[in-house]
């Protein structure tokens, strides 16, 4: 039995769809809204609308629930590692070790940047924002794949999804080598991905980087948390780019765009940028949550909160035990983190936030992790970005499989002026145009 929605507008009643998916999440579907009745909905910023059906990632913010294809965060961070978790988001299964041994040498075949290259990074100024770079040089990097770029073909999927993962880690330690005037290391085939991604930051010419196993387990975790989160702002900029039929490194090029604002990707920079205003000013946090509450103070209490989540992040748990371990491993006092958790148990235990559902997201703790392996806050989005790339694959991935592909477009309620007409320049002197 077809369950609908009955809509009444104008005196006719109209039956829509009512569509559910395979978690219980409802929705009404209103594709033949317009052609029915000449109506649109209005929903700005889309908080309650839903722009696709995906197999990907599933939450329940109510619950505080995060699953990847059916997979808590919780198993996938006890268990799994980045580069497992990618094939799995990309592809939709868990790999066999053959898989991932095949895909894990395609990331080694493609971890090199084509020489050319380099004539790029020479061409942004040393103070050129790493998201700037990032952006520009994956786009510039389909056109040292013209034939991969072009190709529509599933078969050609993994090739893609290894040269985008491969590509982007070491155009990011390129970049963030040249923002600080030091030579370029290129990467190393005996690391894996995430310990060689460390190599190509923190390494020197004449001595390689320690490699200390905390350090890379926990960059792995923050890569693996942060590899898919539903339809958010990046993501749907992605599907959007996407459904225009633009290859698959301008879609993500235009996801690292959009992650790049504060309230998306830089949150985690925003949160290190207000601890240490708070330290600076010599507070405990007291105070600063004394004028959050007062809402003419223009203070924010960022990394407490989500437009989904309703309860606590899950990833949030899992990250701050990571980050305890972290600076407990390399004995590192770091006055940030003792203020966040002050900030974080008196709100949690404040009237005000918890009434508020405002709880700490991922972005609270993974700033002061990436701040202890010693990554500048320039440097934390791209983090963000690299973590996010799988994501941005299956969901492209998924727009190219659709069986009934559109071009996403929109509407609007227009509410400008109604019509009018051009104005001569001689008139437009001596009379004012609006």
């Amino acid at each position: 039995m077809t369950t609908t929605a009955r809509l009444e507008l104008d005196g006719k009643v109209y039956e829509l769809p009512v569509i559910v998916g395979s978690e219980g999440d409802k929705a009404v579907d209103i594709t033949k809204l317009r052609d029915l009745s000449g109506y649109i909905t209005l929903d700005p910023s889309y908080a309650n609308t839903g722009s696709c059906l995906s197999e990907i990632t599933f939450i329940d913010g109510e619950k505080g629930i995060l699953r990847y294809r059916g997979i808590p965060i919780q198993e996938m961070a006890e268990k799994s590692t980045f580069i497992e978790t990618a094939y799995h988001i990309i592809f939709g299964h868990l790999p066999t070790r053959a898989e991932l041994s095949e895909f894990s040498d395609l990331l080694t075949k493609y971890e090199l940047l084509h020489e050319d290259m380099k004539y790029h990074f020479e061409g942004f100024p040393t103070t050129g924002h790493p998201m700037a770079i990032l952006s520009a040089m994956i786009n510039a990097t389909s056109c040292f794949f013209p034939d991969l770029a072009r190709s529509t073909r599933r078969e050609d999927l993994k090739v893609q999804a290894a040269v985008l993962l491969a590509q982007v880690r070491t155009i990011a330690a390129f970049a963030y080598r040249r923002s600080r005037g030091l030579p370029t290391i290129y990467p190393n085939p005996m690391y894996k991905f995430t310990a060689n991604f460390l190599h190509m930051l923190f390494s020197l010419p004449n001595k390689d980087y320690e490699m200390h196993p905390e350090i890379v387990k926990a960059l792995d975790l923050i890569f693996l948390l942060h590899a898919d989160h539903e339809q958010n702002c990046s993501t749907a900029t992605v599907r959007m780019v996407a459904s225009g039929q633009a290859n698959v490194f301008a879609c993500a090029a235009a996801g690292v765009c959009a992650l790049w604002g504060p309230l998306h990707g830089g949150a985690n920079q925003a949160v290190i940028e207000m601890l240490e205003d708070i330290r600076q000013s010599g507070d405990d946090g007291s105070n600063f949550l004394k004028l959050v509450k007062d809402k003419n103070s223009g203070k924010r209490l960022m990394g407490f909160g989500h437009r989904v989540y309703k309860n606590y992040d899950p990833r949030a748990n899992i990250i701050k035990r990571q980050c305890d371990e972290l600076l407990s491993v390399l004995r590192k006092d770091d006055p940030l983190l003792d203020i966040a958790k002050r900030l974080e148990e008196a709100a949690l235990n404040d009237p005000y936030f918890v009434e508020r559902k405002l709880y700490p997201n991922v972005d609270f703790y993974s700033g002061i992790i990436m701040r202890a392996i010693g990554l500048p806050p320039e440097m934390f989005t791209v983090i963000f970005a690299i973590g996010r790339m799988p994501g941005w694959i299956a969901n492209y991935r998924e727009i190219l499989e659709s069986p009934t592909p559109r071009i996403y477009r929109p509407r609007q309620i227009y509410t400008g002026k109604t019509l009018n007409h051009y104005v001569d320049k001689i008139q437009r002197s001596s009379v004012p145009v609006q």
